[in-house]
C-alpha cells in the first residue's frame, strides 16, 4: 500500500509540477501568471479524448495536434487577456485570465458535456511489479515524463539560443529590447510553452481520472499553491515542491482518508509559507537603492 501510494503521489506531484512550471515560466519572463492554466490542462485532456476516443485518431496524430492547439490557447491568452493590461501597468490581467479560464471551462461544458468520461489506455491495465506491489505502467511513466520535461526546460534555458533570449528578458527587458530582442514575442512563447506543459499534464492524467469540463479548476489551484510553495522564481524549487505536494496528498489519503486530504494538505501549505514566506526554495529579492 505504501509503495502504491508513493508512486501515485509522485505521479500527481509531477502533474502539479508541470502546471506550476507554466506559472514559473510566465512569471520570470513577464512578471505575470496565467490563471487559466488549469483550464489549459482541461483543454489538453478534452481534446485528447475527442481526437483519440470520439474520432478514433491515432495517438501520433492526436498528440501533436492537441499540443499545438494548447500552444495556440496560450498565445490567445497572452495577446488578448494579458498584454493589453500589462502594457499599461494595470493588474487587470489577473482577473482577465481568471475570467478567460471560466469562459473556456463553460464552453467545454456546453460542447463536451458535463458527464465524466473514461479515457481508455492500454497503459492503465499494464502492471509492473515494484517492491512486491503491482503498479500501473502509466503511474510509473508520469513521474518520468514530468522529470524529463523539467530537465528539457533546464537544458533549453541553459544551452540554447532561445534559453539565452529568455534569460536576457528575465534579467533586463529594457536592455533586451535595445539588443533587438522582441520581448513581446518572447513573452508570447513563454505563455505558449506554459499551456503546452498544462496540455501534457492533462493528456497524462486523463487515463487515470475521468475527463470532464471542470477537471482543471482544482488542479490549477493546487498548481499555483505549488508554485508559491516552491518559490515561483526557482524552476527546481517549483518542481520539487510539486513532488512533495503530491506525496503529501497521497500519504494523507492513505493514512487518514480522502475526506482529510485537502484540509491537511492546504493547512501544511499555509504553515510552510508562514515559516518560509518566499517559498521553501525561494529567496528574498534584493532591492538596490
Amino acid at each position: 500500500m505504501f509503495t502504491a501510494a508513493t508512486v501515485t503521489g509522485l505521479g500527481l506531484g509531477s502533474m502539479y509540477a508541470l502546471l506550476a512550471l507554466g506559472f514559473h515560466l510566465t512569471w520570470v519572463v513577464s512578471r505575470t501568471v496565467n490563471f487559466a492554466q488549469g483550464s489549459a490542462m482541461m483543454v489538453g485532456a478534452v481534446l485528447g479524448y475527442t481526437f483519440c476516443i470520439t474520432w478514433g485518431w491515432s495517438l501520433w496524430l492526436a498528440l501533436p495536434l492537441t499540443l499545438c492547439l494548447c500552444a495556440l490557447y496560450g498565445l490567445v491568452i497572452e495577446r488578448w487577456l494579458v498584454r493589453p493590461f500589462h502594457s499599461r501597468g494595470s493588474q487587470a490581467w489577473l482577473m482577465a485570465t481568471v475570467a478567460g479560464g471560466i469562459l473556456v471551462d463553460n464552453l467545454a461544458l456546453f460542447t463536451f458535456g458535463k458527464e465524466p468520461r473514461q479515457f481508455e489506455s492500454s497503459l492503465v491495465n499494464l502492471k509492473v511489479e515494484l517492491f512486491a506491489s503491482n503498479i500501473g505502467a502509466l503511474q510509473l511513466l508520469i513521474p518520468l515524463a514530468g522529470a524529463g520535461i523539467a530537465l528539457a526546460l533546464y537544458l533549453v534555458r541553459r544551452y540554447t539560443r532561445l534559453g539565452k533570449v529568455l534569460e536576457a528578458c528575465v534579467q533586463n527587458p529594457r536592455a533586451a529590447m535595445l539588443m533587438g530582442i522582441n520581448v513581446n514575442r518572447v513573452v508570447a512563447i513563454a505563455f505558449a510553452l506554459s499551456t503546452v506543459f498544462a496540455g501534457i499534464a492533462g493528456l497524462l492524467i486523463a487515463p487515470l481520472f475521468s475527463v470532464n469540463a471542470e477537471m482543471g479548476m482544482l488542479f490549477g489551484l493546487k498548481a499555483f499553491a505549488v508554485a508559491i510553495l516552491g518559490g515561483i522564481s526557482s524552476a527546481g524549487g517549483v518542481f520539487t515542491a510539486g513532488l512533495l505536494f503530491g506525496l503529501t496528498e497521497a500519504l494523507i489519503t492513505l493514512y487518514f482518508g480522502s475526506a482529510f486530504t485537502q484540509i491537511f494538505t492546504f493547512a501544511l501549505v499555509i504553515l510552510a509559507l508562514a515559516i518560509r514566506p518566499n517559498g521553501l526554495f525561494g529567496s528574498q529579492a534584493l532591492v538596490k537603492v
